[in-house]
């Protein structure tokens, strides 16, 4: 069931569909006691959510996602780091990638006046998570 959630709201993030894979990973999160693993999935929705945000152009939305994503899967990281490989995420690799993107949400923020596109500019390089 965790898993089948897992891979069906990646399957979304993959696409695009940001709101629809943070309602679909949801019951992942739910149906785990394991805390790593509860915090990978949490990571995971509040980076769907991020984007969610991003698509909507809210600028201040998107980062405390991101920023909320980070805590998470750096808490799975630290708890077990061996739940990313487990489902086949690089968690490391995620994490820096999150990294750059709160990188990016500053710049675009800064650019907004000049460039309104910024923001959308932003969830056409949402990260890849596998």
């Amino acid at each position: 069931m965790r898993r089948a959630a897992l891979e069906v709201g990646l399957q979304a993030y993959a696409r695009g569909d940001f709101f629809e894979a943070h309602d679909l990973l949801e019951p992942a999160w739910m149906g785990t006691s394991d805390l790593a693993e509860r915090a990978l999935y949490q990571g995971l929705i509040k980076l769907a959510a991020g984007y969610v945000h991003a698509v909507r152009g809210n600028p201040i939305g998107l980062a405390r996602n991101l920023q909320g994503a980070k805590r998470h899967l750096e808490s799975s990281l630290e708890l077990d780091p061996g739940w990313g490989p487990r489902v086949g995420i690089d968690l490391d690799r995620l994490v820096s990638e999150v990294d750059v993107r709160l990188e990016s949400v500053r710049v675009a923020v800064a650019n907004m006046a000049t460039n309104p596109r910024a923001m959308l500019e932003l969830v056409d390089a949402a990260p890849r998570i596998r």
